[in-house]
């Protein structure tokens, strides 16, 4: 007997939900520019300044305190390589969560099986957010505000939900 809907194993699954995470940064690399040309100049200025008066060493010193400020935005830059891969079928909840530094860490768990954990500060909002199933925490959106937790916790709930309620067919579209 051969039907027109039938049953195929290797078919894939509808994507439930699907996320990426990443550290939110205000400055990009043009802001960044016009932020060291902006402080070189006025260094350098101030720096000629000191020279002028006798007291060379300082012009040294503004040097040193570009170089400090240059490095500390380029640590920045680099952290924000970080992010969390976050998606779900009804079958698996994968998480996977890329460093920085390119490591890698990842998760697979069944989202029949997962519940979503808060903790919410009565002042600040949702703090921190773990995925919870058979005693095993996953932390994930660590980077992201409080609102932004909050507004992507409502999101996961409402996809935990939809793959708890299963796959629904409807032959007819």
């Amino acid at each position: 007997m051969q039907a027109g809907n039938h049953f195929d194993p290797e078919a894939a699954e509808p994507e439930l939900f699907s996320a990426l995470l990443t550290p939110h940064r205000s400055l990009n690399q043009t802001g960044f520019v016009l932020i060291m040309v902006f402080l070189s100049v006025i260094s350098f200025v101030a720096g000629i300044a000191f020279l002028i008066m006798g007291a060379w060493p300082v012009f040294g010193f503004f040097g040193l305190d570009v170089l400090v400020i240059y490095i500390a935005f380029k640590i920045n830059f680099r952290r924000a390589r970080a992010r969390e891969e976050i998606s779900m079928t009804p079958s698996e909840l994968r998480v996977r969560r890329i460093s920085y530094r390119g490591h890698v860490a990842e998760w697979v768990l069944n989202p029949v099986w997962v519940r979503l954990d808060q903790q919410v500060h009565e002042e600040f909002g949702v703090e921190r957010l773990y995925l919870v199933s058979r005693g095993r925490h996953v932390a994930i959106g660590s980077f992201l505000g409080p609102e932004e937790k909050a507004s992507f916790a409502r999101a996961l709930n409402t996809a935990l939900l939809a793959a708890r309620r299963g796959v629904t067919h409807n032959p007819i579209t």
